[in-house]
């Protein structure tokens, strides 16, 4: 199975208002420096060695690394850099893997994004959000509109790939606003694009102000226009889905690392908050950077809690998150009192008719929108 890593650098300049994420912020760190992460991170790695090995799990090179957050880039290039090779030096990272990391467009310059494609580095997913003033104010945005296409370009001119994160249904966000993001960021040209609708979470400044009126709640409605206009706009222009919030220029450009995630593969999940799964084992680190900088200074396992996955949870997990993924879930997979449900889904016009004469569950673009009652229907 491939084995990938992914690296959480929880570090942002401001805290957006919608954002739930373990991300912290200056004033929050608490006991820790930022500027202490990538030792922090490198102890890690050799913990992690050091548990794979007694664990008997197959030495594997790492196919993908994924750096998340937070803003990975409020790091310097050189931290990041380092921290890669310490992956390449303890697993190996195999030839054409996929190395990301998340940046915000104004976390970079052409120097930095030259030192990570010296590192390795091979795509950038940039947090573009919208493209409309009011919108990316309401989200607590503080990055210029006009800088996306900048650092677009900057990182074609290293050969590196480009994705960009989109959110739709921000409140008061309208279907001409969204088309507005759209048209921008398929002028960018990028090689990838992710949307995702807008869940107002429960302790979050936002959820705050929607449940006291401030701001009116995302309306269902709505994004489910949003979604289909996104995934018109973005067919036209030569971009296919291949995930239910994610389309790319052909397969070649997909985030390799998140369908690795889809697909239920290993990884390890390195920093503060993390999470992990190997050989069917999951687990999760300290959430807060002083604690976890606590543990791996005393070469203790960071991780808070974990749990073994049985084979109904593995089954349960297969089908929610394979159903997402186009052309990934075989229906022979399926039990046999689900296989009976898909001419029923195929009536409804959730499932694509042919995709499943050919042996595939293939959601269509109602299916998309109603993805996790197919998945309800299939599982109940």
């Amino acid at each position: 199975m491939p084995f990938g890593v992914y690296v959480h650098v929880p570090f942002c300049r401001v805290r957006c208002g919608y954002c739930d994420f373990n991300t912290y912020t200056a004033s929050e760190l608490r006991g820790v420096r930022r500027d202490d992460y990538a030792g922090h991170a490198l102890r890690e790695i050799a913990f992690a060695d050091q548990v794979l090995e007694r664990s008997g799990v197959p030495r594997r090179p790492v196919s993908t690394v994924f750096f998340g957050g937070g803003t990975p880039t409020m790091l310097p290039a050189s931290d990041l850099a380092m921290i890669l090779r310490a992956i390449d030096d303890t697993w190996g990272i195999l030839p054409g893997a996929e190395v990301t990391t998340e940046a915000n467009p104004d976390s970079v310059d052409a120097e930095s994004i030259a030192t990570l494609q010296r590192a390795g580095f091979t795509r950038m997913s940039y947090g573009m959000q919208s493209a409309v003033p009011h919108v990316l104010a309401t989200l607590d945005r503080t990055h210029d509109p006009e800088r996306v296409p900048v650092v677009v370009d900057l990182a074609k001119q290293q050969g590196l790939d480009v994705s960009l994160d989109l959110i739709y249904s921000t409140p008061g966000e309208s279907l001409d606003d969204w088309r507005t993001s759209l048209d921008a960021a398929i002028a960018c040209a990028p090689d990838h694009v992710s949307a995702y609708s807008l869940i107002v979470e429960d302790g979050t400044a936002m959820g705050r102000a929607v449940s006291r009126g401030e701001l009116p709640a995302p309306d269902d409605d709505l994004a489910a226009d949003m979604y289909e206009l996104a995934d018109q706009v973005l067919r036209d222009a030569g971009y296919d889905w291949y995930e239910v919030s994610n389309w790319s220029r052909g397969p070649g450009h997909a985030s390799r690392h998140n369908l690795s995630y889809w697909k239920g593969h290993d990884w390890w999940g390195i920093g503060p908050g993390a999470h992990s799964a190997v050989a069917g084992t999951r687990w999760w680190n300290v959430k807060h950077p002083a604690a976890y900088a606590n543990k791996v200074l005393q070469d203790v396992s960071p991780a808070a809690g974990r749990e073994r996955l049985d084979d109904e949870t593995r089954y349960v997990e297969r089908v929610l998150l394979a159903a997402r993924v186009r052309g990934e879930l075989r229906i022979d997979e399926l039990r046999q009192e689900a296989r009976g449900r898909v001419a029923g889904l195929i009536a409804r016009g959730l499932v694509d008719g042919r995709a499943a004469l050919g042996g595939t569950l293939e959601l269509t673009l109602p299916g998309r929108l109603l993805a996790d009652a197919v998945v309800r229907d299939l599982l109940d």
